[in-house]
Parts: structure tokens; C-alpha cells; sequence
């Protein structure tokens, strides 16, 4: 499982074929890709990863607070894309990303996770398959990749 992490002033996304919208203030956008081999393990360590990383800086302004000190909120957004394989050719593989089915359970477990943490007023979500559109005002900028597994970048 792959969350990248962004430090937001402000966080949107706008599905206008659904007349739906979700935004947020202070806080991180997690776009959120899930591999076919991820398991409610992969999910737990990186919502929880995630609700516990200090990236908000503190009174000396050194990135040292986590989401749940700056009293924050947390946008959610599917992303298979974070999958996508371009070792080969200039047309991205997505092979390793999820199937539907396994992905929409693994994001709505992730979500449900991080309201757990963070409760349930801080968390909003994008709408799982759809066509977003995503606003990111990113925070410094500051971006983090979270990772469940120890992935090996290339072939040895």
C-alpha cells in the first residue's frame, strides 16, 4: 500500500458528474494506491502511519507535530495510478494495482481507520472509480511517501 502524503493549506475535490464535493483546511491530502497483495496489515500500518506522521511544524518551526496535535483534517483519494509501472515502454503498466473490488473494500477499511484516529469530522473522502477533480494547495511544499512493505526500487 502507497499513501502520498501532502501538507495542505487547503484540500478539494469536486466530482461534478455526481454533484459532489468534499474540502478541507490545515492539514494532508492522502492519495491512496493499493496493490493486489495488500492485506488489513498493509491498510492498519499505514493509516496509522499516516495519523501519527510529524510533518506540522511547532513553535520553533520545525516539522515536529503530528495531524492530531494541529487539531487537522485529512482528504482521502483513491489513486491506483501510484501503481503505475514505467520501467517498460512510455505507457504506464498498472498490473500490480488492485482490482476494483479488493481496492474499494482496502479504501473504505482505510478510511474507516483513519476516523477511528483522527475522528469522524476530520476525515473526508473522494468517491472510489470516479473522475476527480483535485485542488492541492501543498503546505512548504512538503510531500511524504508511506510505504507498508520495504519495496525493491529496481531488478538486482
Amino acid at each position: 500500500m502507497r499513501a502520498l502524503v501532502q501538507r495542505v493549506s487547503l484540500g478539494f475535490v469536486e466530482i461534478p458528474s455526481e454533484n459532489y464535493h468534499a474540502s478541507i483546511g490545515k492539514g494532508m491530502v492522502i492519495l491512496l494506491g493499493i496493490k493486489e497483495s495488500d492485506t488489513i496489515n498493509d491498510l492498519n500500518f499505514v493509516a496509522d502511519k499516516c495519523s501519527n506522521l510529524r510533518i506540522f511544524e511547532d513553535q520553533n518551526d520545525k516539522m515536529n507535530l503530528s495531524i492530531k496535535e494541529i487539531d487537522g483534517e485529512v482528504l482521502v483519494i483513491s489513486q491506483f495510478t501510484l501503481y503505475g509501472d514505467t520501467r517498460r515502454g512510455n505507457r504506464p503498466s498498472f498490473t500490480d494495482a488492485a482490482r476494483p473490488e479488493i481496492a474499494e473494500d482496502l479504501y473504505n477499511r482505510f478510511i474507516t481507520r483513519m476516523k477511528g484516529n483522527l475522528g469522524e469530522a476530520k476525515v473526508k473522502v473522494g468517491i472510489f472509480g470516479a473522475m476527480m477533480l483535485v485542488k492541492i494547495f501543498n503546505d512548504g511544499p512538503v510531500t511524504i511517501l508511506v510505504e507498508s512493505k520495504n519495496e525493491v526500487p529496481y531488478e538486482s
